[in-house]
């Protein structure tokens, strides 16, 4: 895991100070350098974790690390594959100078010195053309150099491109592994904290009469839970409006936005990778995790009494009702097959390919009535 730290941050400050002169950054180093950093104090926490519950806190930040190494080396990718498609345009549309340039160049070049200083005017033409050339000989020169320095730009990023390749496949790789271990911790963990245990019966007959998500989640607020026991969870109402996003992802539509069927939903579309970690973004309990209707997997949590924070469209979720989570505790994945390193270089090019092809549906519901997310989780930056 390190060794790929190294690597990718390596890999990554390489390609973007190579394209750094189009595309200008803040800090083209800082993405890769806090994922490295992310990724060595989360393997060292794990080397160092003796507890089930440690180990569950540290793969998650195992994870994390590998998400935001490969995030950050898509965008150098991306970034060198647009500088590289500049570049190739920029040649292209020049070619018919270029090749008169190099001819010209060319000309210069052949033929006794003798012969090329005489004029056939004479002395005085020969000392015109001679104060001729001295005006253009530089500027030749200084455009020769620039082609020349443009085409040796363009070999660099194509190579480093191929060469990101195989660091490519090692995160995505050490990715997948990290969640397996993870999931694995997570299914090895002894006594979670628990508020309740799970009346499974009451559980299927709620799932057997409900025909809507909103149906589902009122029956749940109304739903009486045996043998609570006092578990203190922080006020989540002082953190209203400042909440993170469960997951690295992209607005895809907002609270009332209609869909490509023109239907409208009360909740925030969010648009992730495939197999992107989902965290819990703050403590809470489980009130049903598993399967609902046609929203695939879905996790619901109550941060406290009538709050629910409704999350659908896993692809598998952890954890079982009744359980306690922190802040930033794994709830599941999100679908799909992490994207083969072949497949990432063919979308880095400028609007090229749908990097997150995966969707998280988020619903808040105060009581029994629906909020817009944007109200309690911070969504103004892409993750």
């Amino acid at each position: 895991m390190r060794k790929w730290a190294a690597h990718i941050f390596a890999t990554w400050l390489t390609l973007c100070v190579t394209a750094t002169s189009a595309l200008p950054d803040t800090d083209p180093a800082a993405a890769a350098r806090a994922a490295a950093d992310q990724l060595e104090a989360a393997s060292v926490a794990l080397a160092q974790s003796k507890s089930s519950r440690d180990q569950v806190k540290s793969l998650t930040g195992v994870v994390h690390a590998y998400e935001s190494g490969l995030t950050a080396l898509r965008a150098g990718l991306r970034r060198a594959s647009i500088r590289e498609a500049q570049l190739s345009k920029q040649l292209k549309a020049q070619e018919a100078d270029i090749s008169k340039l190099l001819g010209v160049l060319q000309r210069m070049s052949t033929g006794p010195a003798e012969v090329i200083m005489v004029h056939p005017g004479g002395p005085m033409g020969t000392a015109r053309s001679g104060m001729i050339l001295a005006d253009v000989t530089p500027a030749l020169e200084a455009k020769a150099a620039q082609v020349r320095r443009d085409l040796e730009e363009v070999s660099i990023l194509r190579s480093l491109q191929e060469g990101a390749a195989q660091t490519l496949q090692d995160g995505l790789a050490g990715a997948q592994n990290a969640r397996t271990a993870l999931s694995k911790a997570i299914a090895d963990r002894v006594d979670p904290p628990r508020r309740f245990t799970e009346d499974p019966v009451q559980t299927a007959l709620l799932i057997a009469s409900t025909e809507t998500l909103e149906g589902f989640a009122s029956a749940l607020v109304d739903l009486q839970v045996e043998g609570l026991e006092d578990v203190s969870l922080p006020d989540v109402m002082d953190r209203k409006g400042d909440l993170p996003l469960p997951v690295e992802s992209t607005v895809l539509r907002r609270a009332g936005e209609a869909d490509a069927a023109g239907i409208r939903r009360p909740g925030l579309v969010l648009a992730t990778r495939p197999s992107a970690l989902v965290v819990s973004p703050s403590a809470a309990t489980i009130r049903y995790r598993g399967p609902l209707l046609d929203f695939g997997n879905v996790m619901i949590l109550e941060p406290q009494p009538g709050l629910l924070f409704i999350f659908a469209g896993l692809a598998q979720v952890y954890g079982n009702v009744g359980e306690v989570l922190s802040e930033g505790a794994p709830i599941g994945l999100m679908g799909g097959n992490g994207l083969e390193s072949g497949a990432i270089l063919s979308q880095s090019g400028e609007g090229s390919g749908n990097a997150r092809p995966e969707t998280l549906y988020i619903e808040i519901r105060e009581g029994k009535t629906p909020v817009d997310p944007a109200t309690w989780f911070r969504t103004n930056e892409d993750g």
